[in-house]
């Protein structure tokens, strides 16, 4: 339950965030509750699988913080 709320929250946040710096930190969080939802359907459905599916998120999520501070630097 608490990470559907979380995923309501979210959502409403990307849509009215401010700047691009929320709406990244948002997507983020989203990610990361995604990751958790996968987490624990893995271990609620025993299935390895899902669990490599949310290492893949949050290695995806790593990966987009790290291209999109490269970027700003590069911007100022």
């Amino acid at each position: 339950m608490v990470l559907l709320v979380n995923f309501v929250v979210a959502s409403y946040r990307i849509v009215r965030g401010n700047s691009s710096s929320d709406r990244l930190i948002t997507l983020l969080l989203l990610s990361t509750t995604g990751a958790a939802v996968l987490g624990v359907l893995a271990e609620l459905m025993d299935m390895p699988a899902l669990r490599d599916a949310a290492l893949a998120v949050v290695a995806l999520s790593s990966l987009i913080v790290v291209v999109w501070t490269v970027g700003r630097r590069q911007q100022s």
